[in-house]
């Protein structure tokens, strides 16, 4: 049994909170008696996200923010490859078949391996809440490092990387309704070159994944560039889940003393607005 537990946190861990063999998402919601406050007792797999110390996501607030000039520009480099749109059940997300690109952080590299959304958006700026947000999961080469480029979003033009594949998310919502919960949508070649643009502020903190098991350690750099997405693509981003995951975004969790480091560079060629703005 402890062995067999051992390769469900494994496997959660490695596909990045895909769904897979082992993985029944429809062991938690967000809403009745398998809510976020009732996830650690539902598995004993799950216990951190009732026992954890360091869990996500967080408030980012002035006053538990610190700069810290030793951090390096989150620079990014993906590069086009093939994808496919899926229904995770808890949200709808995108998996790259190939190389993507990867993000160094303290010296080590981090692969891209998927992106997925929640609505409203996990973490706050400042008390503000956001109505989206997009997290992009790297892993490092042995799966056992965890990493996430999270961007709020607040309501305005429609979003680029979203617009890529907006006629597959209709198709993805008829594919539901028919019966297949499953459905998984080629997309062909996903071009990520919108979001290669390096950031003059970002912030880091050493949080957890925000659905069951809730592993901790995964470093958390959340962009100060606020990006925007239309009301239709946000509908579009629910109508495959089921209402329960309509809302899917885990309530906020206690610092418990961790600090929120930023990095702030006035000076790169692309000017990034204030996430407290």
């Amino acid at each position: 049994m402890a062995l067999r537990i051992h390769f469900l946190i494994l496997s959660i861990a490695v596909l990045a909170l895909s769904t897979s063999a082992d993985y029944n998402p429809g062991n938690f919601s967000y809403t009745g008696p398998n809510g976020p406050e009732k996830w650690g007792s539902l598995s004993p797999s799950f216990l951190a996200c009732s026992n954890g110390k360091a869990q996500s996501p967080v408030d980012l607030t002035k006053t538990d923010i610190v700069m810290n000039k030793q951090l390096k520009s989150l620079d990014r480099h993906y590069l086009p490859t093939n994808a496919t749109l899926v229904n995770n059940k808890f949200n709808i997300g995108v998996r790259f078949q190939g190389k993507v690109g990867d993000i160094n952080i303290n010296g080590k590299n981090y692969s891209l391996k998927q992106l997925h959304w929640h609505s409203p958006a996990e973490h706050m700026a400042n008390g503000r809440i956001h109505v989206a947000e997009l997290h992009l999961v790297h892993l490092t080469q042995d799966n056992n490092n965890i990493a996430v480029v999270a961007a709020l979003y607040k309501l305005g033009d429609p979003d680029p990387i979203i617009s890529q594949f907006e006629d597959k998310l209709i198709e993805l919502v008829k594919e539901t309704r028919a019966g297949n919960e499953d459905a998984q949508i080629a997309l062909g070649t996903f071009d990520m070159e919108e979001i290669n643009r390096n950031s003059h502020r970002y912030y880091r903190y050493i949080g957890s994944l925000t659905t069951p098991p809730c592993k901790e350690g995964v470093t958390w750099n959340i962009l100060g560039k606020v990006r925007t997405l239309s009301k239709k693509q946000l509908e579009l981003l629910k109508a495959p889940l089921d209402p329960e995951f309509w809302h899917n975004a885990r309530p906020l969790q206690q610092l418990n003393g961790r600090k929120i480091e930023m990095y702030y560079h006035p000076n790169h060629k692309h000017h990034v607005p204030n996430t407290h703005q």
